[in-house]
């Protein structure tokens, strides 16, 4: 389907302001760059986190000086394609839907910069570099992420059916923190598992924040939301989620056999989601944006401290 220049090159109200997709990027490639939310870094590096989380949750249980950084590498990888197909199919599923919020009718698909069909052969096309990705794993890790694809495929309709649509984004966007830990082990472990329901709670949490942008369209469109559903309550929500986070990775931390440095980084990681549970307070849309983004740093501070911590428990 053809598109105007203008639409094309228009930037999305929540993408990086001057990005190189928007800026650089060829034209005609730049809606299919769009639509793997390439302008929109937040999605895929919040992918990655629970993989790096875990990754350095199973050096240090295993003994080693840090993190595999080959897994590191095919996690960051793999992120940036699951990321993208995950979206596309987002889009393609809620095309309609997008087209009644102010926020996402600019978007390729219910602005008709790309049809349907061709969306989809993108979408098939970054699931199978996915896939590549994911063969580099032990077949355990390769059989869990096969699995994964189960709640990627129910999310977008989940908005439609619950009040919490955040919860399956969480059971999606956290199985990082499974396969960082079976891509060691050839297995699950309590860590794993706890590092995992950390970051679907944390998950809860920053979507919530998101969602925070989207109330008023989202009333018009029918459209559910957690941020919806917490209303008035949406900070003490948020908290609460937060709040099982960080107790859920302390658990799986000391499970792990942490020592004092990945706390450090827990502790560090504890004061940014504090932070920006008293700053929702009143947050308007460009607050709320700003939070949610900085969950990137909040959740490098995490992965730091446990990378740290196999460091110097192998040193020492």
């Amino acid at each position: 389907m053809a598109s105007s220049p203008n639409a094309t090159d228009a930037p999305l109200p929540d993408a990086l302001k001057g990005h190189w997709v928007d800026t650089r990027a060829p034209r005609r490639l730049r809606p299919y760059l769009k639509l793997a939310r390439i302008e929109r870094p937040i999605g895929w590096q919040l992918l990655l986190l629970p993989c790096w989380w875990a990754a350095g949750l199973a050096a240090i249980a295993a003994g080693l000086p840090f993190p595999n950084l080959w897994h590191c590498l095919l996690f960051l990888i793999g992120a940036i394609m699951m990321r993208g197909a995950g979206s596309t199919f987002n889009d393609i599923v809620d095309r309609k839907l997008d087209a009644q919020v102010a926020r996402t009718r600019g978007r390729p698909l219910p602005s008709g910069q790309v049809s349907p069909k061709a969306a989809a052969a993108f979408m098939v096309g970054l699931s199978l570099v996915g896939l590549v990705v994911l063969l580099q794993f032990n077949r355990f890790t390769v059989i869990a992420g096969i699995a994964s694809l189960a709640i990627v495929a129910i999310y977008p309709f989940m908005k439609r059916i619950t009040n919490m649509p955040q919860f399956v984004l969480g059971l999606a966007f956290s199985w990082g923190g499974l396969v960082g830990w079976s891509a060691v082990f050839g297995r699950l472990d309590a860590p794993a598992y706890l590092i995992y329901a950390a970051a679907v709670f944390w998950t809860i949490g920053y979507d919530t924040i998101y969602a925070m942008q989207d109330i008023e369209d989202d009333v018009i469109a029918g459209i559910k939301s957690s941020a919806r559903y917490f209303g008035a309550f949406t900070q003490q929500a948020v908290g609460f989620c937060y709040g099982m986070t960080i107790a859920l990775a302390g658990v799986a931390a000391w499970f792990a056999g942490a020592g004092p440095v990945a706390f450090i980084g827990l502790t560090l990681f504890a004061l940014h989601l504090g932070w920006q549970v008293h700053s929702i307070a009143d947050a308007d849309g460009p607050t709320a944006l700003k939070l949610f983004r900085s969950n990137w740093h909040a959740g490098l501070l995490l992965a730091a401290g446990f990378a740290l911590d196999a460091l110097v428990k192998f040193a020492f």
